[in-house]
């Protein structure tokens, strides 16, 4: 362009509405308060007073906050998104609405008694440890005969089988556990219906192979009824406040889905996916590393898996635990393969989570994630450790050292936490020490782990804030944040979590507008009743999702 050529003029911008009267939490650095804020073309124009805001844009289309709170929207950086839409349709078999093998076989057998014979049974939620014995695929068999039935554990990481479900696996006594799982035995040998990790893929029929790479729930299903499942949770998650989640573990499967979701119009959130790392070798031939999309889609950091589930017992711990000191765990990789498969994936420009729990997990995790950075120098990695269980303190330190950020679950703690304390003892109360992380300048983000926890962002808060279990029992009260610290964790530093932050997760003026209306005053309720304050609206990209004047149908 010449000198002398007039330059165009800027589109005028349009503010199509502003939000007054609020107690606005902005979670900014300086973790700012305003009353109102104004939005145009699905960006945040103004942040400030109600008078300000106002006379800043007159015409504007006003909503009256009325006193109600104002927050960035939530972001969920460890949730399964298509695996909670598909767990909404399946059989609820969470306690207490389930709390016997008794209460298991009668919700299953209403099932069958509906379904079509050979077609599976599915449900989600049984936790053995708050009943008087565990169920056994013999239980199942009193349900049904003539359908699978597959039940998953709420940890996400064990399966419950019936006979009819083993017989079509081929599946016997003399199956062998696979690398990184375990058919559960009784003590005469016989497999008792109980998978463990890497054992479930190989008892239901999966639509994806990945090996010894996590647990696999990634089953077979069309495509119609995977988009039914994204649009199923995403009308959930907005009416509960959610505007991004992070899915934890996204294989062909749920990116086929999130796509034609996508496309046929029903998405509701953004989404970062973590791609399992059964693909790390595939991305690597296309030279492909995440971030990497659009605004509502992208690739986020690999997932990797050390060792199993806290709640389900196969987390690895230096000292065993259990009432009996019986929970040995079980590591997905041996701490070699870990630091080769880390190595190459920092060589690929990744930033990665790795699902760990124990203290003998974390440290090995630790060493695979120094001799990485190591191998490969990069600034600015921000490596996850998902979970995070039971960092002992010096490895707290070396998290800070490291850059790595703890991404958290404490809504365990009020779900599990009577069976923590009991078997961990006094070590129960160092689970998730979210405090000594933020101490040590670890970055936290908080989530949900949905299907596994409620993905209800208000009772992440409570439970971060309380730290009380189901029982009302204190679990490490040292350990717990401030309502405002919890908030932060569930927006500007989850935002952090997935490379974020400058777009998302804070209200700021020119940051995208993804917000949520609390009604009430969070902050001056008492941390208890947090979750019992309704979501009035959810905005995102401007956009009214869910409330008075919701966009979406």
């Amino acid at each position: 362009m010449g000198r002398d050529e007039e330059v165009p003029a800027e589109p005028p911008v349009t503010v199509t509405r502003v939000l007054l009267g609020g107690k606005v939490y902005t979670a900014d650095d300086h973790g700012s308060w305003a009353e109102a804020v104004a939005l145009a073309d699905g960006i945040i124009r103004l942040v400030g007073s109600t008078k300000d805001v106002r006379a800043a844009f007159p015409d504007a289309e006003g909503i009256d906050l009325a006193g109600r709170t104002l927050l960035p929207g939530f972001i969920d950086a460890h949730n399964h998104y298509l695996a909670t839409g598909e767990g909404l349709a399946a059989i609820d078999a969470r306690y207490p609405g389930v709390s016997s093998p008794d209460e298991l076989v009668a919700a299953v057998a209403e099932v069958a008694a509906t379904t079509p014979a050979g077609r599976w049974i599915s449900g989600f939620g049984f936790d053995h440890a708050k009943y008087e014995r565990g169920p056994t695929r013999w239980d199942l068999d009193a349900a049904t005969t003539t359908h699978p039935v597959a039940i998953r554990h709420v940890s996400g990481h064990y399966l419950l089988v019936n006979s009819h479900a083993l017989e079509l696996a081929g599946v016997d006594g003399s199956t062998p556990d696979p690398k990184g799982g375990e058919f559960v035995r009784d003590d005469e040998g016989n497999i008792t219906g109980l998978c463990l990790d890497a054992a479930m893929g190989i008892v239901e029929p999966v639509a994806v192979d990945i090996g010894s790479h996590g647990p696999n729930f990634h089953v077979e299903a069309s495509l119609d009824d995977l988009v039914a499942a994204v649009d199923r949770a995403g009308r959930a998650y907005v009416a509960a406040g959610l505007t991004t989640v992070c899915d934890a573990q996204v294989t062909s499967r749920e990116m086929a889905a999130y796509r034609a979701a996508k496309q046929r119009g029903g998405w509701w959130v953004r989404v970062a996916c973590m791609p399992l790392s059964h693909q790390l070798g595939e991305f690597g031939a296309l030279g492909l590393a995440g971030p990497f999309g659009d605004d509502m889609l992208w690739l986020g950091p690999m997932k990797f898996y050390m060792d199993g589930s806290l709640i389900g017992g196969t987390a690895v711990f230096e000292e065993p635990y259990g009432v009996d000191h019986e929970f040995e765990g079980l590591f997905y990789w041996e701490p070699a393969e870990m630091r080769e498969m880390l190595i190459e994936a920092q060589r690929q420009g990744w930033q990665v989570g790795i699902h760990t729990q124990g203290d003998r997990a974390i440290g090995a995790v630790l060493d695979a994630v120094e001799a990485a950075m190591d191998a490969y120098p990069r600034t600015d990695s921000r490596h996850r450790i998902e979970h995070c269980g039971y960092p002992t303190p010096a490895q707290i330190d070396r998290m800070a050292e490291l850059g790595m950020i703890a991404v958290n679950q404490p809504n365990y703690l009020h779900d599990q936490g009577d069976e923590f304390l009991e078997r961990f003892g006094d070590r129960g109360h160092r689970l998730q020490p979210m405090r000594a992380e933020l101490n040590a300048g670890v970055r936290i983000a908080l989530s949900s782990d949905a299907d596994v926890t409620t993905f209800n962002p208000l009772e992440t808060i409570t439970n971060a804030v309380e730290r009380l279990t189901m029982k009302g029992r204190s679990i490490g009260a040292d350990q717990a944040l401030t309502v405002e610290e919890a908030i932060r964790a569930h927006t500007i530093d989850a935002a952090y979590s997935i490379f974020a932050e400058n777009r998302i997760g804070s209200i700021e003026q020119g940051k995208q507008a993804d917000l949520v209306v609390i009604d009430g005053d969070l902050f001056g309720v008492p941390p208890g009743e947090i979750s019992d304050l309704p979501v009035w609206m959810t905005i995102i990209d401007g956009e009214i999702v869910h409330g008075p004047g919701s966009e979406r149908s």
